[in-house]
């Protein structure tokens, strides 16, 4: 990611965390557009799962397990972390709520960009 990016993501990680999905899309969007390579499927994976949880929040189940499962098959091969970002814990949490989502059960909370903090 170019060093200049790094707020914006920053700032999608905490919309995400606050369950504000659809600005959370918005946001990794302005970075996802002019991405290449390997980040640019990566960014795709969490604006998936950000849409898969609005749709969730907007009563549209199909909508949301269609998202979620996009996005768990492309974080798939940036597992265990990428950019600071725990996927495979990630990928876990987003598994469980879209059992929940796919057997009509209700989803108390909704999973976090757990970020790794450097020293």
């Amino acid at each position: 990611m170019r060093p200049d990016q790094r707020p914006r993501f920053e700032r999608g990680v905490e919309l995400f965390n606050r369950g504000e999905f659809f600005e959370c899309h918005e946001v990794l969007e302005e970075i996802w557009t002019p991405a290449r390579g390997p980040e640019r499927l990566f960014l795709q994976a969490l604006i998936h799962f950000a849409v898969g949880f609005y749709h969730h929040q907007r009563g549209n189940p199909a909508g949301a397990e269609r998202q979620l499962r996009k996005g768990l098959k492309k974080i798939e091969r940036y597992l265990p972390e990428f950019w600071q970002i725990e996927t495979e814990k990630l990928r876990d949490e987003v598994s469980r709520r879209l059992v929940a989502i796919a057997e009509g059960r209700e989803i108390e909370t909704y999973p976090k960009f757990q970020l790794r903090r450097t020293k």
